[in-house]
């Protein structure tokens, strides 16, 4: 199957106008060489490690959520050049679905919401909303941490928890704090956890489950996804930073 033929597929799982204005030119086909397609990779991000294993599995398509390219280039450094070379010189095209991926029902923020065990979930736009079984911010912080399997920070006391808000990424900022007030919840599930947001917080507990926590499960989900609507080989590329913490 031809890459371009591959393009419509993706957009209606990830379509392009969901995607935020900062995200125009940084998403879709980054690389297209028009290839044919016989087997897929997915993951997070096009980390050196993860185009080197693209090729190693003998990937045509590598789809990321985060870009290889974001900003304007004007000049290309080794670092760069070297993932330009992995790509190019094994014949890897590169597609990206961002901002959109996650706002689209069955992206991103759907899956984490999933993961998590909530129930009743209300759709934002920029996040979801869903409800679990009354129980302490500890307790709770300590069920993110297993269903994603990862560490956690949290802030907030042993309040009731019931009600939750999730957003996928870097979602502690002011403006989706302002969300989270609005809709009166008792915890707020993101990652990159800032002071200011902190100190704004209220009386609701955030809980920092990192970037790629929140994010991965829904590019393993994707796989299951594209082998259904295209009939062909897709495999998920695990890079998980394994931040340490003392």
């Amino acid at each position: 199957m031809k890459f371009s033929d591959i393009i419509p597929v993706l957009e209606t799982v990830a379509p392009p106008e969901y995607a935020e204005e900062f995200d125009a030119g940084r998403i879709g086909d980054i690389i297209n060489l028009d290839n044919d397609i016989d087997k897929i990779a997915v993951s997070l991000d096009p980390t050196d490690y993860v185009l080197k294993r693209a090729a190693d599995i003998g990937a045509d398509l590598l789809i990321t959520h985060h870009t290889l390219i974001f900003e304007p280039v004007t000049k290309i450094a080794k670092p760069f050049s070297d993932k330009l070379k992995v790509a190019l010189d094994n014949e890897i095209s590169l597609y990206s679905m961002h901002t959109n991926y996650d706002k689209v029902p069955g992206g991103v923020n759907d899956i984490l919401a999933d993961r998590l065990g909530l129930t009743n979930i209300e759709e934002l736009e920029i996040g979801r909303i869903g409800y679990i079984s009354p129980c302490s911010t500890g307790t709770f912080a300590g069920h993110v941490s297993r269903c994603l399997d990862t560490h956690v920070q949290y802030v907030g006391d042993n309040k009731t928890v019931e009600k939750v808000m999730v957003f996928g990424g870097s979602g502690f900022k002011s403006q989706y704090l302002d969300i989270a007030h609005e809709n009166g919840v008792d915890a707020f599930v993101s990652s990159e956890l800032k002071h200011d947001v902190i100190r704004n917080r209220g009386d609701i507990s955030l809980i920092d489950a990192t970037h790629y926590a929140t994010e991965n499960p829904a590019m393993e989900k994707l796989c299951e996804r594209l082998e259904e609507m295209l009939k062909l080989d897709v495999e998920f590329i695990d890079h998980n930073p394994f931040i340490s913490v003392i």
